[in-house]
C-alpha cells in the first residue's frame, strides 16, 4: 500500500483516484482553491458533482493545507487546471519529503520573459528546485474511467524506469498505461490537440471534418518537431488518440460547432456555452502572441485561422 495525494478534486482527479484505490493504496484527494466543491462532495455521501457518481468509501477528501505537503507521499498527482499551475508551484515549496509527481494538467505557458512556450511540467520545475516530475496524458474521458470503460493513456518521463515505477502504482485491467522519454513532445501534442478538437468541429459535415483531421494531424507534426517533440509522439495516445476523443464531441468540438455556423467566440461562449472551460480556446488566448509572430503561418493555416479568430473576436474562416 502506497500513499498517494491527488491534487485538484475537479472531474478528472476524482475519477483518478478510483484505479488507486482500487490497487489497495490510501488515497486523499485534496482541493488547492475550490472550497465549496470539496462541501458538495462530502455532503452527498461522496457524490461528485460532476462525475455524478459515487466515489469510494475509502476515499479521504478534504481542503488543500499547508500541512498536508509535510506528509510523507510516495506519488503526489497533479489536476488542478492550468490556470491552478502556478499556485500549486508555490504550494510544492512547502514540500518536506521528495515523491514522484505526475501531472496530468494539459496546457501550455507563453513565458513573457523569456519569450518561449513551456509545458506545464516545465512551469511546475521552474525555480522548485528540480522536481521528480512525470506526465500522464492521452485518450481519457473523466466520465469514462471513473466507470472503469477501458482506458490506455501514456506517462512520460526522461527516465523510463521512472514512468514504469508510476505505472506500476496505478494500472489496472480497465486503466492501461503505455511509456515515453518524450516528455516534451507529449505535452505539446496534449495541448495543441484540444485547439485542432475546436478546428474539426467546425466542419460542415463529416466530410469536412475528416479532411481537417488529416490536416490536423500534419500541423501537429510540424509543431512537435518545431517545440523539440518526436514526430511519432503525434500519432500515439497523446497525439492522435486523444484528437480523436475531443474531436468526435465534447466541450471544445462543440465549440467548434457553433463557430462553423457563423458566431464569434465570445457570443457563443455567451450564449451557448456561460459555464463551460473550453481549453482550447483559453490555450488560444495563451500562445496566440508567439505562434502567430515566431512560426511560418504558412506551415499551420489551420492553427493560425482558429488563433485569429478567437484571439481577436471574429468569424472563424478555415482555409482547409
Amino acid at each position: 500500500m502506497k500513499n498517494i495525494l491527488v491534487i485538484g478534486s475537479g472531474a478528472m482527479g476524482a475519477a483518478f483516484t478510483i484505479p488507486c484505490i482500487d490497487n489497495y493504496h490510501k488515497v486523499t484527494l485534496c482541493e488547492p482553491y475550490n472550497r465549496e466543491l470539496v462541501k458538495k462532495i462530502l455532503s452527498k455521501k461522496k457524490i461528485h458533482p460532476n462525475l455524478k457518481l459515487n466515489l469510494p468509501k475509502k476515499l479521504i477528501v478534504k481542503n488543500f493545507s499547508k500541512e498536508i505537503l509535510k506528509k510523507k507521499w510516495d506519488l503526489i498527482v497533479i489536476a488542478v487546471s492550468s490556470i491552478g499551475i502556478d499556485l500549486v508551484k508555490e504550494k510544492l515549496k512547502q514540500l518536506k519529503n521528495k515523491c514522484h509527481i505526475l501531472v496530468l494538467t494539459k496546457g501550455l505557458k507563453y513565458e513573457k520573459n523569456s519569450k518561449r512556450i513551456i509545458t506545464m511540467s516545465e512551469q511546475l520545475d521552474n525555480g522548485n528546485n528540480k522536481l521528480n516530475l512525470s506526465v500522464l496524458k492521452g485518450p481519457c474521458l473523466a466520465s469514462e474511467l471513473a466507470r472503469k470503460i477501458k482506458t490506455s493513456v501514456v506517462i512520460a518521463n526522461k527516465n523510463i524506469k521512472t514512468a514504469k515505477s508510476i505505472g506500476k502504482l496505478i494500472s489496472t485491467d480497465y486503466y492501461k498505461i503505455d511509456y515515453s522519454n518524450d516528455v516534451r513532445g507529449v505535452e505539446i501534442c496534449s495541448a495543441i490537440k484540444n485547439i485542432y478538437s475546436i478546428i474539426i468541429g467546425a466542419g460542415e459535415g463529416l466530410n469536412t471534418s475528416s479532411s481537417i483531421f488529416s490536416k490536423s494531424i500534419s500541423e501537429m507534426v510540424y509543431l512537435t518537431k518545431f517545440f523539440n517533440g518526436k514526430e511519432k509522439t503525434v500519432y500515439g495516445l497523446a497525439g492522435l488518440g486523444d484528437l480523436y476523443v475531443s474531436a468526435l464531441g465534447g466541450r471544445n468540438s462543440r465549440m467548434g460547432k457553433y463557430l462553423g455556423k457563423g458566431f464569434t467566440y465570445k457570443k457563443a461562449k455567451k450564449k451557448f456555452m456561460p459555464n463551460d472551460t473550453i481549453e482550447g480556446a483559453q490555450l488560444s488566448f495563451e500562445i496566440a502572441p508567439y505562434i502567430l509572430k515566431k512560426i511560418n503561418n504558412k506551415k499551420i493555416p489551420l492553427m493560425v485561422d482558429l488563433l485569429k479568430a478567437i484571439s481577436k473576436n471574429k468569424k472563424l474562416n478555415i482555409r482547409w
